[in-house]
């Protein structure tokens, strides 16, 4: 069975992907801090603690396991913290992952799947984007995204990295078996904190904004379930072992729901009222954001399967009900 390292294996994605990597008959090997992941939630392969900033640690991973490829998921990622702090995303993501690049290629391993985002195009306003769409990142978290794209087409040329890179639009949803869900200290994404209001964990949720130009005055946004996120990560992997080379996909099914249509939704799978205040836009938020890319189902052979607001929303509560990690 071939080793894969996934970093930030114990986090939200790395965990999904971590059981689909088993499920495709390879062998996930975890690499995390535990800084923002859970150790709960490694079930599927051998876990490995350490920082992507620790060289030493990484070469004594790289030599254990001998990965066919890596699957980088560990970042930063909150980005109202990333314009307030911009050094500290610039040290982790970016320099963490300068360690992570030239330890797999001084190990010879020569496969990268990288998690990238949509927050790389920055902010372009109710524009459908696309891998070919400018890359205008409006803060550290996307800038620094970037730039390991950036890494990973130099190792390209100089060591023969080659990278299948995939730029996310909205993550949701849950493992439906229930093995591993969403879990963020501090929650900051949508359908968790719906849930979180329904059952009375906050006071009731935020509607930042109602007057944009949309049907229902909300913001619109491209959701993907983190199933179907993660069966991408797969095919990239079948992608580079077929010698294809490197690629950009967007991971998007570019359907938006505005955020009135996800509470609704979630209203109608709990049978609960989702309690909500309203408040002004915030700074940075667009309109609406969607992919208008099919690249990955007519290359990559992509179908997401999960990806309709129900089964995201449904999958979510039912993470939600089971109970959470515990630190």
């Amino acid at each position: 069975m071939d080793n894969v390292l996934v970093t930030g294996g114990a986090g939200y994605i790395g965990s999904h992907a971590c059981k689909a990597l088993r499920a495709a008959g390879f062998n996930p090997v975890t690499f995390d801090s535990l800084v923002t992941g859970w150790e709960d939630a490694v079930k599927f392969g051998p876990f490995e603690r350490g920082d992507l900033l620790d060289r030493a640690r990484l070469d004594e991973v790289f030599a254990a396991y001998r990965p066919v490829a890596v699957m980088h998921f560990a970042a930063l990622s909150q980005v109202g913290e990333s314009m307030q702090i911009p050094g500290k995303y610039w040290l982790n993501n970016a320099g963490g992952s300068l360690n992570l690049i030239e330890a797999a290629a001084a190990a010879g391993c020569k496969r990268f799947v990288f998690s990238s985002t949509c927050a790389t195009y920055g902010d372009q306003d109710n524009v459908v984007l696309n891998e070919q769409s400018a890359q205008l990142p409006i803060n550290a978290y996307g800038a620094s995204k970037r730039a390991i794209e950036d890494m990973l087409s130099d190792f390209g040329a100089s060591d023969g990295i080659e990278s299948v890179i995939f730029r996310y639009f909205n993550v949701a949803g849950a493992d439906p078996e229930g093995d591993v869900g969403e879990y963020h200290q501090p929650e900051t994404h949508l359908i968790p904190l719906i849930l979180d209001a329904i059952d009375g964990k906050r006071a009731a949720l935020t509607i930042f904004g109602t007057d944009y130009d949309t049907p229902d005055g909300t913001c619109i946004r491209d959701y993907v379930h983190v199933c179907d996120l993660v069966d991408a990560h797969v095919l990239g992997l079948k992608w580079l072992a077929e010698g294809k080379g490197s690629r950009v996909f967007n991971l998007g099914t570019g359907a938006g729901f505005s955020v009135r249509e996800v509470m609704d939704r979630a209203a109608e799978v709990t049978g609960k009222p989702v309690p909500c205040t309203e408040g002004p836009r915030r700074a940075g938020d667009c309109t609406k954001l969607v992919s208008g890319s099919k690249r990955a189902e007519e290359e990559l052979g992509w179908r997401p399967q999960r990806s309709n607001l129900e089964e995201m929303v449904a999958d979510a509560w039912m993470w939600h009900q089971s109970g959470h990690y515990e630190k």
